[in-house]
């Protein structure tokens, strides 16, 4: 399953954001390291289900979403919060740094009202400049995989030299802990400009350029801007001013207001049939009774979702796993004419397959077997047999034909 992390100094709505996203508890109270041990749960990208492309003009759905809206399930990790000197141990650093290894995609949440301190702790709104979180996140992150990475330095150096070996496998193999690949560490080695001089000639400021360099091909992140419903408008704007201006020069990262606390609202409220409510709607129907304070309420949280389009916490979700790891979606059927499984279920399972994944990799993914025993897949839409090859494209409903016999 896909892994999400969700990252940032304390304090600055993580849990709520996680609660918000699964519907898993988690404790919220306002003050740092609330979270000690990372909460894990389940979290879904929401897609337009391809049944109302095969059901067209009929007001029936598949029976597998939700008024035509499919939601897909990812894994959240919530991790305590990180400071000023987490690589060096401080506060719960290297617990924090340990249990993000497995995220493929970042969720770097931000307080982009600016009403908590570098530490975390509670100040007047707009008194901290939310961009200083960014800078010291990517500062501790980058710090982390240098200490990692110089912690065998002069013996990697030594063997490549002696051995005349390439270097790349070698720091790999130093960084493997940290997801990091030895086509990461050959991207890196070429965005720090040092792809030309043996290891041993590299200076200081190059290897910790080099270290910069792994945290952004290794680590996606998209940045949630959280409590942009009370947030001032320039700290929003000097977010992605941010951003787009210093950071751009090495990666791409998207900026997404957000409130997890208006999403959550409207989780539980939907939950207690107070309102119709789907993850990632722009709007809500109000269908319960409600006392005037919670009418308000409800209101103001309009008021954000129609200023920024919803909450902003399902689209930094679909962002991370559609935009940022180039996910698609396909519907595995067994039968091609019905949409069906065997037993009659329409379009009964969603997988999120790699952009240029192949109608044999959906295969291994449905089940080890079917892969071992692929023959041959048909597209379900026009009933053209398709080769091994086929490249698969989002909302494909695919039938794998395969052979009994695997081994």
């Amino acid at each position: 399953m896909i892994v999400l992390g969700i990252a940032g100094k304390p304090n600055v709505g993580k849990s709520t954001f996680f609660m918000a996203s699964t519907l898993a508890p988690a404790e919220i109270a306002p003050y740092p390291f609330t979270t000690i041990s990372p909460n894990i749960g389940i979290a879904h990208v929401r897609v337009r289900c391809a049944c109302c492309d095969i059901r067209e003009g009929s007001s029936d759905h598949c029976g597998s979403c939700i008024d035509g809206n499919r939601f897909i399930p990812v894994q959240l990790i919530d991790v305590a919060g990180l400071v000023k000197g987490a690589h060096e141990g401080r506060g719960l650093g290297n617990e924090f740094l340990d249990d993000l290894r497995r995220a493929e995609v970042i969720i770097h949440v931000v307080d982009a009202s600016g009403s908590t301190d570098a530490d975390g702790n509670p100040v007047g709104a707009g008194e901290h400049d939310p961009v200083e979180d960014i800078i010291s996140f990517e500062k501790e992150f980058k710090l982390w995989i240098l200490n990692i990475l110089k912690r065998n330095w002069r013996k990697i150096e030594r063997k490549a030299s002696l051995e005349n070996t390439d270097i790349e496998p070698l720091i790999a193999e130093q960084l493997a802990g940290v997801g990091v690949s030895e086509v990461d560490v050959k991207v890196a080695i070429s965005r720090a400009g040092i792809s030309d001089k043996q290891a041993e000639n590299w200076s200081d400021d190059e290897i910790e350029s080099l270290a910069h360099h792994i945290l952004h091909v290794s680590k996606r992140m998209v940045i949630a801007a959280n409590k942009a419903d009370i947030a001032p408008d320039e700290n929003i704007e000097r977010i992605r001013s941010f951003v787009s201006g210093e950071l751009a020069r090495d990666t791409d990262i998207a900026v997404i207001p957000c409130s997890a606390e208006a999403e959550l609202a409207l989780r539980r409220a939907s939950e207690r049939g107070i309102v119709r409510y789907l993850p990632g709607d722009e709007d809500f129907e109000i269908i319960g009774e409600l006392t005037e304070e919670q009418r308000k309420a409800l209101m103001k949280i309009r008021e954000f979702m129609h200023k920024n389009g919803g909450t902003g916490v399902q689209k930094i979700i679909n962002y991370a796993v559609l935009n940022i790891l180039h996910y698609i979606v396909v519907y595995p059927v067994e039968d091609e004419h019905k949409f069906s499984d065997s037993s009659g279920r329409i379009l009964p399972d969603a997988f999120l397959m790699k952009k240029g994944s192949t109608a044999r990799d959906l295969a291994f993914a449905v089940h080890t077997d079917i892969g071992k025993g692929f023959l041959f897949a048909v597209d379900a839409r026009t009933k053209r047999r398709l080769g091994e090859r086929y490249e698969l494209k989002d909302g494909d409903i695919i039938k794998i034909v395969h052979s009994s016999r695997s081994s």
